[in-house]
């Protein structure tokens, strides 16, 4: 393992650099790009292949610590721990083109972030709300310059779970990983609607009532903000599968 891994991550100087780090190694271990029981590389390689100083990296790794995503060995370096959330998170490998796997994948969802919206709203600290806007507002930047958002979602998304304090939320989500987030316009269930600048905008509006009953403390407008969410999200993927009936010609397949 060498810092070639990491580099594709490298992040800009900016507050809060920390947190990059640690979400940038956190999504890498969740995805299984660093394995179970595989050692980080060194504090000097993570410092050069990010561009920060090592006071940076010593928080990323003490936070991804806390997580129980690694432990220190002493002598040895630092690994990445074996967790229920790694096995769960290969059972998500193999979501694939199939809209079947979307609509899974959001009843699952709605299980677990209506409530965590209300928690959020209820236990949320000043730190945490902010992470939550700032995750809205990168969604923002993306869209302006015509880049991918779906990152930008889940961390949206993955910032409410996190201001629950209830670990496991974020480890359920965690081990769905950007799965969570499938119409993004890397994704096969793109399409021109799904991916237009006022399908994206529309999202942000579902959010901004989602952060403004959060930062409100509202725990019954966040769940019904998030349940709209994602009960939207789930007639959407509906309307791709009456689209695709729509399209369909005799003696030609069906796209997934």
């Amino acid at each position: 393992m060498t810092a070639d891994v990491i580099v594709s991550n490298r992040v800009e100087r900016r507050p809060k650099l920390s947190e990059h780090v640690a979400e940038s190694l956190r999504a890498q271990i969740v995805s299984g790009d660093i394995r179970t029981g595989e050692k980080l590389p060194t504090e000097s390689q993570l410092t050069e292949a990010f561009g920060v100083s090592r006071t940076v990296v010593r928080e990323a790794v003490t936070s991804l610590a806390a997580d129980g995503l690694v432990e220190s060995r002493q002598g040895a370096g630092i690994f990445v721990c074996e967790r229920p959330a790694m096995a769960f998170a290969s059972l998500t490998q193999d979501v694939g083109m199939k809209i079947s796997h979307a609509l899974n994948v959001i009843e699952v969802r709605m299980g677990l972030e209506i409530e965590s919206a209300g928690l959020a709203a209820s236990r949320r600290n000043a730190s945490q709300e902010a992470a939550i806007q700032e995750a809205f507002f990168e969604f923002d930047r993306l869209l302006s310059i015509g880049e991918a958002t779906g990152h930008s979602d889940f961390m949206f998304h993955r910032a409410i779970a996190a201001a629950t304090n209830n670990p496991f939320y974020v480890e359920v989500l965690d081990a769905l990983g950007l799965r969570a987030i499938p119409c993004d316009v890397t994704s096969p269930w793109g399409t021109d609607s799904l991916l237009s600048r006022e399908y994206q905008e529309m999202l942000q509006r579902e959010h901004l009532a989602i952060l403004k009953a959060i930062s409100a403390g509202d725990a019954e407008s966040a769940r019904a903000a998030m349940r709209f969410h994602l009960a939207e999200s789930q007639k959407r993927y509906h309307g791709r599968l009456t689209d695709q009936q729509a399209e369909y010609r005799f003696g030609s397949p069906l796209k997934p």
